[in-house]
């Protein structure tokens, strides 16, 4: 774990020095007003972090949590791009019918159907959104999307074609792997009500296909992974109180 409490130490020293070069002059005369220039560029810098925090927090923890128990880790992943024509059709068949509720979502039932399609018919070369995180052990592979807390209900759909596109770009390439694709949320912004999965319900095969908090960073470190993380976040938010401080501390004489 002394890796992960360098890498996020690293990490905010990194975005502190992006922050200078690349901060835009704001004149903000209310905000610094009210909450003095060192607080609304604290502010600043923590919306700034936000925006990405999934990829320069959560991806690099996750791969760093994950090496001890994959062959193979890696993440913003291009896969293989080429697709059978009945293997896209039978993709949207399987969309349409999630969409007017004809079946519920399935994934081992939908992996199955998409397998019959692979190696009929013409390949096309398509367009994929990279993995976040790919984790590879013996004959067995993981691709996860990593999402936001609170992810927009109109997006459900777009989230699960990815997910079946990858599984068949996969098996194109290694038809004898077993590929599983997922939707990992970091944590649950509900907590400590559970997190509200029938939102996806509709479209999502929830057992197969999402992995919420602790499910999804157990998953990658065994168990007590995330309980272990939530400590080493706070553990290096006290180690570097002082020198976050000392950072903001200057923009009071700007």
């Amino acid at each position: 774990m002394d890796e992960i409490k360098e890498l996020l130490k690293n990490t905010i020293r990194k975005k502190f020095e992006d922050y200078e070069k690349t901060k835009e002059p704001a004149y903000m005369p209310f905000h610094t007003a009210l909450l003095g220039k060192d607080r609304l560029a604290l502010y600043q810098f923590i919306h700034s972090l936000n925006t990405n925090f999934g990829t320069t927090i959560f991806e690099p923890v996750a791969v760093e949590l994950a090496k001890n128990n994959f062959k193979i880790v890696d993440r913003q992943v291009n896969v293989n791009t080429e697709i059978t024509e009945e293997a896209l059709k039978e993709i949207d068949k399987i969309i349409d019918s999630l969409i007017i509720a004809k079946k519920r979502p399935n994934k081992l039932e939908e992996i199955e159907r998409i397998k019959e399609k692979l190696f009929i018919g013409e390949k096309r070369k398509v367009k994929l959104t990279r993995v976040d995180l790919y984790c590879e052990r013996e004959n067995e592979i993981y691709l996860f999307d990593i999402k936001t807390a609170k992810p927009n209900k109109g997006s459900f759909l777009e989230f699960k074609r990815t997910l079946l596109k990858w599984i068949a770009a996969i098996l194109t390439k290694y038809p004898d792997k077993k590929v599983n694709s997922l939707i990992a949320i970091p944590y649950n912004p509900y907590y400590p009500k559970l997190y509200s999965r029938w939102t996806m319900a509709g479209m999502l095969d929830l057992e197969n296909e999402l992995k919420v908090a602790e499910e999804f960073w157990d998953f990658l470190g065994g168990s007590g992974s995330y309980e272990n993380l939530l400590k080493i976040f706070e553990e290096v938010g006290k180690e570097m109180r002082e020198e976050i401080d000392e950072y903001f501390k200057r923009f009071r004489k700007e």
